[in-house]
């Protein structure tokens, strides 16, 4: 076939990007699942937060309307595979008024939590919908038989701009309590006086409020197990506050805390550091706290210590250790464009150095903006010291990295592209794939892993070896890993989802 069919053979771009260059639109369903895996409703590049609103509520009414089966389901692949909160609780919202069967089936599966709940209510509330009718409050009912009285210590209030306390959630939906002792426990979460007799945390928590001795209030948040949100909003975090806490604030507290708790003093007795340090490399405890690798990297930028640094730097390889091994040969290439400044980078950062650990060698990891930089990576050096060695810089050129391969004849069996998609310079990529592809391996599978929430793609639906990937989390790398072995897509995988 002649270059002048080739060229008019490939499909043309239906849209444009940020950049203003050509783009593709994709299939709602992978744009749904782009929106729900990506859009934090924080500010972005080319995008500011009303913007991601609108389009986000345009994704899920269009979804809605398509098909509110698959939405349902993805919506408990955004909540627990992507460990997304927010953009799910909106759509769990505007599917009970669409689908409530479906809205009943994963109401638990997307509301984990009393602050779920909360935010559930609070959209609720703000869409005009009131208390939802009786689809919603027979799920919020449920849900409230659930509280635990952790729960009530730590989620009564109305901290971050919820609208909810657990007080309200139980005025609002009037669950009937199970036995005394939740009797007593929902009487006190209305502001009721209530037998506390059996419910000694609570006891600990009214006793601190009243309690001015030191000593006492040390004694009763150890012997509470109370959480470090509700302590310190009561007293100053001195040293010894945080010392008291320390045993029983989950890792992920523990790691955003670890800079207040350096600047009170907590790390200067070695006995402190050791607790701290264990926590944060101890494989089954980071294994069921669920934290996304690049909150590590954020924790690392802040934390001068070096015993803290080093327990990081474990921390993360550990949580991808068990991950499977990329077969054949890889090239890895993240955009370090500007657009991709701040988190964008960080996220990307680690998720490139882990995807080069999990090849065991057997790959190129490349920076790009408008020109190629080898990243030359070291399997023995930890993930987080290299990504914290990567800075932004420059424009945007995706076709760039794949025609570099090309040019020095480097036969790769897939191509990895971390970046936020917004080309503004150079050759695109779609065109650069098709001709390394006839030149040098037709078999050649891509995986673009999109951290951004805009909408174009880079290659068109129609490719079947392109491969698009949202989201922040270490499933990333193991989709990549089972799709390279037995490819499908993630509109696939989210479809197969139990409900």
């Amino acid at each position: 076939m002649s270059r002048a069919k080739q060229l008019f053979n490939q499909p043309q771009p239906t849209t444009r990007n940020h950049g203003g260059y050509g783009a593709y639109e994709r299939l709602v369903e992978e744009q749904y699942i782009q929106m729900l895996m990506t859009n934090t409703l924080n500010n972005t590049f080319y995008t500011d937060t009303q913007q991601l609103m609108d389009d986000a509520m345009v994704s899920h009414q269009e979804m809605a309307e398509v098909d509110a089966g698959f939405m349902a389901r993805a919506l408990v692949y955004a909540r627990n595979e992507g460990l997304m909160r927010l953009q799910p609780l909106y759509g769990l919202v505007l599917l009970s008024t669409v689908d409530p069967d479906q809205f009943a089936k994963v109401f638990s599966k997307v509301v984990q939590t009393p602050a779920d709940l909360a935010d559930f209510l609070t959209i609720l509330r703000g869409t005009g919908r009131g208390q939802g009718g009786r689809a919603v409050k027979r799920q919020v009912s449920q849900f409230l038989n659930g509280i635990t009285e952790y729960w009530a210590i730590k989620y009564n209030g109305r901290g971050r701009g919820r609208g909810y306390s657990l007080g309200d959630m139980i005025a609002t939906a009037h669950p009937k309590p199970i036995d005394l002792k939740q009797q007593a426990l929902f009487r006190y979460l209305r502001g009721h006086e209530a037998d506390l007799t059996e419910l000694p945390q609570l006891q600990a928590l009214e006793k601190l409020k009243a309690t001015p001795n030191p000593a006492s209030r040390m004694h009763l948040i150890e012997k509470g197990k109370l959480p470090y949100s509700v302590v310190t909003s009561i007293m100053q975090p001195t040293r010894t506050v945080w010392e008291a806490l320390l045993s029983q604030m989950p890792t992920f507290a523990l790691l955003r805390h670890l800079n207040a708790m350096d600047r009170a003093g907590v790390f200067e007795k070695s006995k402190n550091i050791d607790y701290v340090t264990g926590r944060l490399t101890d494989a089954e405890a980071l294994r069921k706290s669920r934290i996304l690798p690049f909150r590590f990297a954020s924790a690392y930028e802040m934390i001068a210590r070096e015993e803290l640094r080093d327990a990081l730097r474990q921390a993360v390889e550990l949580s991808i250790g068990n991950l499977p091994t990329l077969p054949g040969r890889t090239a890895i290439f993240l955009d370090r464009s500007g657009s991709m400044q701040g988190d964008y980078l960080r996220i990307g950062s680690v998720l490139a150095l882990a995807l080069y650990k999990q090849t065991r060698g057997n790959a190129l990891f490349w920076l790009f903006d408008h020109m190629v930089e080898d990243a030359r990576p070291k399997m023995d050096e930890s993930i987080l010291s290299q990504a914290h060695r990567i800075r932004a810089q420059g424009g945007t050129d995706t076709g760039r990295p794949v025609r570099e391969l090309r040019d020095i004849g480097e036969k790769v069996d897939q191509i990895i592209m971390i970046t936020d998609e917004q080309q503004n310079e150079g050759s695109p990529l779609y065109a650069e794939l098709e001709r390394y592809r006839r030149m040098m391996n037709p078999e050649l599978k891509a995986f673009i892993v999109d951290i951004a929430p805009y909408q174009q793609a880079m290659v068109p639906p129609r490719d079947g070896k392109t491969f698009y990937i949202y989201g922040w989390s270490e499933t990333v790398l193991t989709y990549i890993a089972e799709t390279v072995a037995g490819y499908d897509t993630l509109a696939n995988r989210v479809r197969e989802i139990e409900i």
